[in-house]
């Protein structure tokens, strides 16, 4: 069987205003479920395609940062 995660959750939320958006990023962030994992994914690569060179670098250097400071 192949699903396509990116339709479904493109389709799901196309519709959503800012703060709702927010509400979805935020809920999904706090439950920590495993399974909303592959929908923050698609949020973030929705961002990356649309993202000026120097937005994408300023996401990676806080990606990075944010790392360095994990234990493990």
């Amino acid at each position: 069987m192949n699903f396509n995660i990116r339709g479904a959750v493109i389709h799901n939320i196309h519709t959503m205003n800012p703060q709702e958006l927010q509400e979805l990023v935020v809920d999904s962030i706090r439950q920590g479920e495993e399974k909303l994992l592959p929908g923050l994914g698609v949020l973030f690569e929705v961002i990356w395609q649309n993202s000026s060179t120097e937005e994408r670098n300023h996401m990676i250097e806080t990606l990075h940062q944010s790392l360095v400071k994990q234990p493990g």
